[in-house]
């Protein structure tokens, strides 16, 4: 192992602190810590899963005493080197056990939260009580937890009206590096329910976004809102990117549609040429039994299985929407505002089975961490001033068309989706596909069944190189254009286009909480 010297008393105190079961020396599971979905960071010395926040406080303490790195990792769903080592003597905290919802109060409207829980977890403890979050996950939340996606930033559910993950947080516990407990918002009071985040400097912002950086978000508290009590769905198919982007960014400057996501030809053919959502039992059950009332759902689920998945054949761009409001004609007046919008931009609707099936079965499996033939899959993807969304996706074509010969030549495909976030942003999110072997992540993530239906590649160091090279110029050229990312991790231009003030200000702010540089080193670019 890779321990420094003098260190290897650490396992001891892991193991008196959290339970040898949860203090993790065997190789295989070092290796498949220090791995996310697109690559492998040095192979961590040990992972600990602690049980509670006193217990990650605890081992935090003891793993930084002892000169060890230390690294948070949620659900393990990064793809930018958000959780992976940068050096052999770490240690990988796992907090998927931190996953008590500690406490929901209905009467002030808030939910409080271990780092642990996931978003699907998160959901099923509120909806009987006919409440969630504001965003209320992401489109991996069967694995993805609300630390995590806090820490790196996410969005989906909710973020055409709510925004990003972190919008919906009023405050946090924090373990930092000297394995001491910093509240932040108004759980920072000494007399005081967390219920509130602005009262005075916001320190809660300092640890949202932060990959992990500068602490160990341990508990998260989230507004609550009640559940809409009618939704309508709405897809729509264009010829052209321009006027479907642009169809998308006014209906986002009105705030008609809580969710949207397009894609274009490439990646809607991935989509389709999958074991479709509309054949799952699942899926057609909860589109019936989800509507509001019984009548419209066997309506909606008839709708579906005549559509089946013969009215994708002709569409080229397609974009599907979620409405939703207190009453169904409130409901149906945001879905008829969107027909014309998109009307005005050329394009028509089609049958609006996507919204549907996404919005009854949310957090499905993760099959598609996998192309439909079993290829590597890695997203890539930049955030945009609606306005310069289309402009940023014509000047990527060209970027790609001058590494034809390389895709080419490794079978290397891409297509992209994008979708608003609120009224001020529009992300574009290309996705690689690939013939290389299967990462430790995607083993364990895509269901059994399902990866016995593929074929997996033999290692392909070359097709995976020819990524990589794509990947960097990617993110240069997003960076040139001058986009904000999620997911920052290791993978973005993030302190090559700091202001230097605003750079100065974060070392501080790092070497404050964390003066010996052990936490998650070189995330955010944090040497």
């Amino acid at each position: 192992m890779n321990l420094p010297d003098g260190a290897a008393g650490v396992i001891r105190s892991l193991t008196a602190i959290v339970g040898v079961d949860n203090v993790i020396t065997d190789s295989d599971e070092r290796l498949f810590y220090s791995s996310d979905v697109y690559a492998a960071g040095a192979t961590c010395a040990l992972a600990v899963k602690p049980g509670s926040v006193d217990e990650l406080a605890r081992s935090v303490k003891a793993a930084t005493d002892a000169g060890l790195a230390v690294v948070p990792r949620g659900g393990g769903m990064s793809y930018t080197g958000g959780y992976t080592p940068a050096k052999a003597d770490s240690v990988v905290f796992d907090l998927r056990r931190l996953d008590r919802i500690v406490a929901i109060n209905t009467a002030d409207m808030y939910v409080t939260v271990e780092a642990g829980v996931t978003w699907k977890a998160l959901n099923e403890a509120l909806k009987p009580k006919g409440l969630r979050t504001p965003f209320f996950g992401t489109l991996s939340g069967i694995h993805a937890t609300v630390g995590g996606s806090v820490s790196q930033g996410a969005l989906f559910f909710g973020s055409g009206h709510f925004g990003i993950a972190q919008e919906s947080v009023l405050g946090l516990k924090v373990v930092l590096a000297d394995g001491s407990i910093l509240p932040t918002g108004q759980a920072a009071h000494k007399n005081a329910k967390p219920f509130f985040r602005h009262y005075g400097p916001d320190l809660t912002g300092i640890f949202l976004g932060d990959t992990g950086a500068l602490g160990f978000k341990a508990e998260i508290t989230l507004r609550l809102m009640r559940i809409p009590a009618h939704a309508a769905y709405g897809s729509f198919a264009f010829n052209e990117m321009r006027p479907c982007i642009d169809a998308m960014a006014e209906i986002a400057r009105e705030q008609l549609a809580v969710e949207s996501v397009g894609f274009d030809p490439v990646l809607q053919s991935m989509r389709m040429r999958r074991e479709s959502l509309m054949k799952d039992v699942k899926t057609f059950a909860n589109v019936v039994t989800g509507q509001s009332s019984l009548a419209k759902g066997l309506v909606e689920g008839a709708k579906m299985a005549v559509a089946g998945r013969g009215f994708m054949d002709d569409v080229k761009y397609s974009f599907h929407l979620t409405y939703e409001d207190r009453t169904e004609a409130g409901a149906n007046e945001r879905l008829a505002a969107c027909r014309k919008i998109v009307a005005q931009f050329g394009g028509r609707e089609i049958e609006n089975t996507i919204p549907k099936a996404i919005r009854a079965y949310p957090f499905t499996p993760l099959n598609n961490m996998l192309g439909p033939l079993g290829e590597r899959w890695l997203p890539v993807h930049g955030i945009f001033p609606l306005s310069d969304t289309a402009d940023a996706i014509a000047k990527t074509h060209a970027l790609f068309d001058g590494f034809k010969a390389e895709c080419d030549a490794h079978r290397i495909e891409w297509g992209y989706m994008f979708t608003p976030i609120s009224t001020h942003a529009f992300v574009f999110e290309p996705v690689f596909y690939w013939p290389d072997q299967w990462m430790p992540v995607q083993r364990r993530t895509v269901e059994v069944t399902h990866q016995a239906k593929l074929t997996e590649s033999p290692a392909n160091a070359a097709a995976t190189a020819a990524v990589q090279k794509i990947k960097t110029a990617l993110c240069a050229h997003f960076a040139a254009l001058g986009a904000a990312h999620l997911q920052v991790g290791k993978a973005y231009h993030y302190r090559q286009n700091r202001d230097p003030q605003a750079w100065a200000l974060l070392e501080k702010i790092k070497t404050a909480v964390d003066p010996r540089r052990v936490v998650n080193p070189e995330s955010l670019g944090l040497s």
